[in-house]
């Protein structure tokens, strides 16, 4: 079966999918191949490498004698994969989101936590293009009294770049205006902002109680690392911590992250329980469509750019 399906794969839809690994789940086959395509999992260990390894999607074809691993099944839904099965013997599978579609030879059922079609991500694209534009234009013009201000009270670079969890795993630098003194990059990686942080200079605080310090994520924003409405983005640190102690965490990585979002205008924004935002951004993800987009967007302009929890 496994090698049927390989090559089903590889004649139809390779051009559409990377296949990462084959896990096994009725024998133990690790570290072996198959078609050229390694074994990298068994039915313990699969759910824990795709979290891992930050596989976008699972097909799972079983042979006629071998059931559906529902329990299996319930671990790849819980990290917010998309899980194709053949329709061979589908009864009745856990998810959020399910439609029919081709892969390969087979007809399967898919389900996914965020499913938009491809028109709906189009135009989500098309908005933040326009809206880069547009906020790296205010950046620019805002730059020439915002970095004077930035230097005199802490001489040094007036942006500030820090590594970030995006999209599927993917580590990119976040830009923001510096808020704080210059320090070692390796001890700032590790600690959070708290309310009267010493860390921020006068003017650091001003730029951080309004916002204006994130202006230059309008410029992730274009190249494509973020969105102007998503999940804020983590540091790779915090990641690994909190994805061992909040259920369901890892699901806000299968899309964009945004410069503001559901948490941010519903007040979860700074040192706030993690695990509301989270609750918030998985909200988000689960009912996501541009009309939700645009009313984050109108909620920011009132309640999102001043916040207490900013500082």
């Amino acid at each position: 079966v496994v090698s049927s399906v390989v090559e089903s794969m590889k004649e139809h839809n390779y051009a559409r999918y990377k296949i990462a690994g084959i896990a096994v789940i009725d024998k133990e086959m690790t570290g072996k191949y198959i078609d050229g395509v390694k074994v990298v999992a068994n039915m313990e260990n699969a759910a824990e490498y795709v979290c891992k390894e930050w596989i976008d999607e699972v097909l799972i074809v079983t042979s006629g004698v071998v059931q559906y691993p529902k329990e299996l099944i319930e671990q790849f839904t819980e990290t917010g994969v998309t899980v194709h099965l053949n329709l061979a013997k589908v009864q009745s599978v856990p998810g959020k989101k399910q439609f029919v579609e081709k892969i390969g030879d087979y007809t399967v059922l898919t389900t996914s936590i965020n499913y938009a079609s491809t028109r709906d991500l189009m135009l989500k694209r098309l908005m933040d293009i326009a809206g880069g534009l547009v906020g790296c234009l205010i950046t620019g013009i805002l730059f020439i009294f915002v970095a004077p201000a930035i230097y005199i009270a802490s001489p040094g670079p007036i942006f500030f770049a820090q590594k970030r969890v995006g999209r599927n795993g993917r580590i990119f630098k976040m830009y923001k205006f510096r808020s704080m003194g210059v320090q070692d990059p390796k001890k700032e990686a590790k600690e959070w902002t708290t309310k009267n942080d010493v860390r921020v200079t006068p003017v650091g605080r001003v730029i951080r109680k309004t916002s204006l310090d994130e202006l230059p994520q309008f410029w992730n924003v274009l190249k494509g690392d973020m969105s102007l409405i998503g999940p804020r983005p983590e540091r790779p640190l915090f990641v690994e911590k909190f994805k061992e102690e909040i259920p369901r965490y890892m699901i806000k990585h299968q899309v964009r992250p945004g410069i503001t979002g559901w948490a941010q205008v519903n007040g979860f924004r700074g040192d706030t329980s993690i695990r509301s935002r989270i609750e918030h951004d998985l909200y988000y993800i689960e009912n996501w469509s541009l009309g939700l987009d645009i009313k984050i967007l109108f909620l920011t302009f009132f309640k999102g750019f001043v916040n207490k929890n900013a500082y």
